[in-house]
C-alpha cells in the first residue's frame, strides 16, 4: 500500500497484520480523491491548508493522502492497538508528526475538540454497523467538524449514510460504496 499522489507519492505505508483492519484499497482511495479533486464542488482548494479528520484511521492512509496533497493538518482517531501502531509508524515515515494529531480513542467517544474544527472528514469504518452517521453526529456535537464540513465515507456496497438530500457524489467500487456530502 502506497501514497498515490502529492508530495509523498509512492511512499509505502505499513498495515497491521491480521483481519482487524481493512485498509482502503488503492483503487478505491484513488477514486475517492479523483472525485474530490475533479468535481465542480471540489478541487485542490478543498484540501489546501485544510484541517482534515481521518476517523476509524486504520493505517492513516486517507489522512496521509490528504496531507500529501496539500492539507495543512490531519487528525487521526484509532482505538485498535495494532492499527494505532501502524498510524504512528506511517506518520513518522512521512515526517508528518508536526502536522498530525493522533488520538488513541474511539471516534464514537472523541471528547470535546480543543482546536479548530475540521473542514474535511474521511470515514472508513468496519462495514455493516451503521457507524458513519453515528460518528458524524458525535463529532459534530463535540465540535470536531465545521458546519459545512465535506464528509467522505467508504461503506459497504449496500449501506446507506442517511443523507440522500445532501449527497454530492456517490460511486460503487466492488464491495465498497463511496459517498461524499456536506454536513
Amino acid at each position: 500500500m502506497r501514497i498515490i499522489a502529492g508530495a509523498w507519492r509512492g511512499r509505502a505505508l505499513r498495515a497491521p497484520a491480521g483481519e482487524a483492519t481493512r485498509p482502503t484499497a488503492q483503487r478505491v482511495r484513488q477514486a475517492m480523491f479523483d472525485m474530490l479533486m475533479h468535481a465542480s464542488w471540489g478541487g485542490p482548494v478543498v484540501l489546501a491548508g485544510a484541517r482534515v479528520l481521518d476517523a476509524f484511521a486504520g493505517t492513516g492512509a486517507l489522512g496521509l493522502e490528504a496531507l500529501s496533497r496539500g492539507a495543512g493538518e490531519a487528525v487521526f482517531f484509532e482505538c485498535d492497538e495494532k492499527a494505532l501502531a501502524a498510524v504512528r509508524a506511517n506518520v513518522a515515515a512521512c515526517h508528518a508528526g508536526d502536522r498530525a494529531a493522533i488520538f488513541a480513542r474511539d471516534v464514537l467517544r472523541p471528547g470535546r475538540c480543543n482546536g479548530p474544527a475540521c473542514s474535511v472528514a474521511f470515514f472508513d469504518p468496519p462495514y455493516g454497523y451503521g457507524l458513519v452517521q453515528r460518528a458524524v453526529n458525535v463529532l459534530s456535537a463535540e465540535g470536531w467538524l465545521t458546519p459545512d464540513c465535506l464528509l467522505i465515507a467508504e461503506t459497504g456496497r449496500l449501506e446507506s449514510v442517511h443523507e440522500t438530500d445532501r449527497i454530492l457524489a456517490e460511486r460503487v467500487h466492488g464491495a465498497a460504496r463511496l459517498v461524499i456530502w456536506r454536513a
